[in-house]
């Protein structure tokens, strides 16, 4: 039991902070937040995703180019240019590792406003922190595991922020349903998003690429978007006017 809500927490608590902070934040800017707020929120992003750790500013620079360019040679992870799953992903961690090094020959439009804290930034990416948050995984299942096949959710804790991202950006481009027309294959993965926080809505998504809230229809309910208004409410973020027609 220990294992899985451990297991669990972690799934919630890196996506949280991957779509809140490096989707709807770094990426889109759906909202602004002082300096404090946004370094306690790169804090917070580091813990919770801990050996995975993705940064804010090549999340959100990464994430602009996918936009731009969806579904043609210069998206940085597109199905329709990749043989399989792994492919797009190795292909996908090439771009980022270019991006996060400075190799990559970047517009500056896509870098304008992208939150960047070098020192979380620098890390975040350092192997000993990686090596270090995986380690404190192996020995919680180490103590707590009860059967053999626990250890194999292990791969997902040190991967598990890549493993969020290649879910929508391999199957939500794949499998789904569209309510909009949009010039890619963004889909809605999940009709009731109990699994990947809002992200699943990702035709909407892309058809109104600075809306906060991910949900369209009745049915579509966007787990993220209720703490978006509470931190919007206490002030900790402010939300942009009219934010449901802002467009990336």
């Amino acid at each position: 039991m220990k294992i899985l809500i451990f297991f669990i927490a972690h799934w919630y608590l890196s996506l949280f902070f991957q779509t809140f902070f490096l989707h709807r934040y770094a990426a889109h800017q759906m909202f602004t937040m002082n300096k404090f707020w946004e370094r306690t929120f790169y804090v917070l992003t580091w813990i919770s995703q801990g050996s995975s750790f993705l940064s804010p500013y090549t999340y959100g620079v990464m994430h602009r180019l996918h936009h731009a360019y969806a579904d043609t040679e210069k998206d940085p992870h597109s199905p329709q240019y990749s043989d399989n799953l792994f492919d797009m992903m190795w292909k996908t961690k090439n771009i980022y590792n270019d991006i996060l090094t400075g190799k990559a020959n970047i517009d500056p439009k896509f870098t304008k406003n992208v939150p960047n804290w070098k020192f979380m930034e620098w890390l975040g990416d350092r192997w000993i922190s990686r090596i270090a948050w995986g380690t404190l995984y192996t020995l919680f299942y180490i103590h707590f595991a009860t059967h053999w096949w626990m250890f194999l959710l292990l791969p997902i804790h040190y991967l598990m922020g890549p493993v969020h991202g290649a879910i929508i950006n391999w199957f939500a481009h794949k499998f789904g349903y569209v309510n909009f027309k949009v010039n890619d294959t963004a889909k809605n993965l999940l009709p009731l998003d109990f699994l990947m926080f809002g992200e699943s809505y990702h035709n909407n998504h892309h058809k109104f690429g600075g809306r906060a809230n991910f949900g369209i229809k009745w049915h579509e309910f966007d787990p993220a978007y209720p703490f978006i208004l509470l931190f919007n409410a206490v002030h900790i973020i402010k939300l942009k006017p009219n934010n449901d027609l802002n467009y990336m």
